[in-house]
C-alpha cells in the first residue's frame, strides 16, 4: 500500500474534485485490470479513451482516478491533468520508487534493427557474467521469466512493474527497444537511461505520426533528452543521425560501416558468403568508468547472415565496450550469435534454402533484398504478407522497394497474401493497401498471385523450388506463422528428414507459435 497524496506529487494537477488521501493497493490503465484500492488512470488512445470506461473501472474498485476532463456522476475522488499518459508514467515510476535508476538501462532505437541489436547486446553482457533483461518486439525476459510481448516498448505502467521485478532479481544491465510510439506516448517518460543509440532511420509509421519530421523528432527524443552523464551511440553514415552530434548533452560514440567518419568504423569487410567478417578500427581514444580506450583494431567474424548484421552488430560493439566488456568477450559472443527469430533467418537449408524476414518497411526490405544480392543461388522465390492496417504511404513504399529490387535479382512475380486467418484486426489488410501493392507492381511489370490465406501462399512458392533456389518468406505480422507453415509442408513431402532437426529453427521460437484469436 501507499498513500495516494504520495503518489500525487509527481504529477502536476490542475484541479481536484473531492480529493481524499487514501491507501492505494496499485494502478491501472485498463478497466478490466482494475482491482479494490487501485487509482485509475483514463488514458486516451489512437482508438479508444479510457474515460468511457470509468463505469467498469469504478465497478472493479477504483478508488480514484486521474482524468484529463472532469467527469459528471462518479462520487469519489477525481484529478485533472494536461496529458493523462506523461501522469501515468510519473505515478507508475513513484509507485514501483523509481526502480531504473538502480540498474544499467541501454535504449536502441532506429527504424531496422532495434531487435537483432537488443539480442547481440544481451548475448554479450550475459557472456561477461551480468544478470541481465530484455525487454522488446519478441518478448520481455529477466531471470526465469519470458512475457511474449504485445508492444515494442510496454506501456509505461507494465514498464515499471518489469524494472521493479528486475530490481528484485538483482538484473545489473537491461537491453530494451524503444519505439518511435513509445517516446510519443511517454511510455519511457521517467527511465533513467544510461546508454542510448539511434542506428539508423528510414520512412516507417508515416500515417501514425503525421510525418517523416515528426517521426524522426519522435525517435530523436531519446538522443536529445539524454543527460550529461550519459552516453548516446550514432550512426553517422546516416546525415539525419550525424546531425543529433552537437544536439544532446550526453558524451556521443559514433559508428560507421561505409566510411571511415566513425570513432568505430569498419574495414576490409567480407559478406561474399552471406556472413560477414571485417575488422573494427578504434580511431578515437574515450573513457568510461575504469575503462581507457586507445586507438586498436580488432576483427569480428559474424554467424547471423546479412549486411544489416554488421550495423547491428557496430552498435552492439559499442554498447560492450562502453559497459567495459574486454574484446575477447565481445568476439566470441558475436560469432557464437545465431540470430534472432524472423531477422534474415535461416529455417531450412537442404536442396533449397528458405529465409525468413521480418520485412517490416522500406528500409528492412532495402537491405534484405540488397543482402540477397550479394549471394549466390539460382533463383529466387518471394512470398510477402502484404503489411497490414499501416496505411496507403508505407505499403507504397514498400511495394516501390521491391519493385526496384525485382529486375537485379531477376523476380518477375511475386506470391502475396493477405494471411486472413493469422492476423488480428490490428493488422488487417485494408482494401487501400491491396490496391497500392497492385498498382506499383502492375506498373513494374511483375505478375501477383494473391492468395487471402498464408498457407496457399507458402504451398504455391515452395511448390516453385528447386535445387539452388532460395524462397523468401517475407512481411511482419502475416508472416509470423510462415516457417512453421512451410516446415510442416516439407515435413509431408520429406519424411525422410528427421524431425527434430527439421523444426530445430523453431525451437524456442515466440512468434507465430501461441494460439491467437482472430477478430472478424
Amino acid at each position: 500500500m501507499i498513500k495516494l497524496n504520495f503518489l500525487l506529487e509527481s504529477i502536476n494537477i490542475l484541479e481536484s474534485w473531492k480529493e481524499k488521501n487514501m491507501d492505494i493497493s496499485g494502478i491501472a490503465y485498463h478497466s478490466r485490470k482494475v482491482k479494490p484500492g487501485n487509482l485509475f488512470v483514463c488514458i486516451k488512445g489512437y482508438k479508444t479513451d479510457g474515460h468511457r470506461y470509468i463505469m467498469g473501472a469504478i465497478a472493479n474498485g477504483a478508488d480514484a482516478i486521474v482524468v484529463e476532463e472532469f467527469q459528471e456522476g462518479w462520487d469519489i475522488p477525481q484529478y485533472k491533468v494536461e496529458n493523462s499518459r506523461e501522469a501515468l508514467a510519473a505515478l507508475s515510476n513513484k509507485f514501483y520508487d523509481n526502480p531504473s535508476k538502480d540498474m544499467k538501462i541501454i535504449g536502441i532505437t532506429g527504424t531496422n534493427g532495434k531487435t537483432t541489436t537488443s539480442f547481440m547486446t544481451d548475448t554479450i553482457l550475459s557472456n561477461h557474467g551480468y544478470n541481465t533483461g530484455l525487454i522488446g518486439t519478441v518478448m520481455s525476459r529477466f531471470g526465469d521469466s519470458m512475457i511474449p510481448s504485445i508492444l515494442t516498448t510496454p506501456e509505461s505502467l507494465d514498464l515499471q512493474n518489469y524494472f521493479s521485478q528486475m530490481k528484485k532479481q538483482d538484473i545489473s544491465h537491461v537491453t530494451m527497444e524503444v519505439s518511435s510510439s513509445a517516446l510519443e506516448l511517454n511510455r519511457v517518460s521517467n527511465v533513467d537511461f544510461d546508454i542510448v543509440t539511434f542506428n539508423n532511420i528510414s520512412r516507417e509509421h508515416i500515417d501514425l505520426h503525421g510525418s517523416f519530421e515528426e517521426y524522426f523528432n519522435a525517435k530523436a527524443s531519446l538522443i536529445r533528452n539524454a543527460g550529461s552523464n550519459k552516453w548516446a551511440i550514432l550512426n553517422v553514415d546516416s546525415p539525419r543521425l550525424k546531425e543529433l552530434i552537437n544536439e544532446t548533452k550526453a558524451n556521443v560514440l559514433t559508428f560507421s560501416v561505409e566510411g571511415q567518419d566513425g570513432d568505430l568504423y569498419c574495414k576490409n569487410l567480407d559478406i561474399s558468403t552471406g556472413r560477414a567478417e571485417f575488422t573494427v578500427v578504434i580511431q578515437r581514444s574515450f573513457k568510461t568508468g575504469n575503462t581507457e580506450y586507445t586507438p586498436k583494431e580488432f576483427k569480428i567474424s559474424l554467424s547471423v547472415p546479412g549486411y544489416h548484421s554488421v550495423y547491428n552488430s557496430m552498435v552492439a560493439i559499442a554498447i560492450a565496450l562502453l559497459s567495459e566488456i574486454p574484446i575477447p568477450t565481445i568476439q566470441k559472443s558475436l560469432k557464437e550469435f545465431v540470430g534472432v527469430e524472423r531477422r534474415f533467418q535461416f529455417i531450412f537449408e537442404d536442396n533449397f534454402k528458405i529465409i525468413d524476414d521480418h520485412f517490416a518497411n522500406a528500409g528492412n526490405i532495402d537491405v534484405t533484398l540488397g543482402t540477397l544480392s550479394r549471394m549466390v543461388y539460382k533463383d529466387l522465390t518471394l512470398v510477402y504478407a502484404i503489411r497490414g492496417s499501416r496505411g496507403p504511404t508505407v505499403n507504397r513504399e514498400n511495394a516501390e522497394i521491391i519493385a526496384k529490387w525485382a529486375k537485379k535479382l531477376g523476380l518477375t512475380e511475386i506470391t502475396a497474401t493477405l494471411s486472413k486467418s493469422h492476423v488480428t484486426e490490428k493488422d488487417k489488410v485494408t482494401t487501400e493497401e491491396i490496391s497500392v501493392f497492385k498498382e506499383v507492381m502492375n506498373n513494374a511489370n511483375i505478375k501477383v498471385n494473391l492468395y487471402e490465406e498464408l498457407q496457399d501462399a507458402i504451398a504455391y512458392g515452395l511448390s516453385q523450388a528447386k535445387n539452388s533456389d532460395i524462397v523468401l518468406l517475407a512481411g511482419c505480422q502475416g508472416m509470423d506463422y510462415g516457417a512453421h507453415i512451410a516446415l510442416d509442408i516439407i515435413h509431408k513431402s520429406r519424411p525422410d528428414i528427421s524431425k527434430n532437426l527439421l523444426y530445430k529453427p523453431l525451437r524456442n521460437r515466440v512468434a507465430g507459435t501461441e494460439d491467437i484469436q482472430i477478430i472478424e
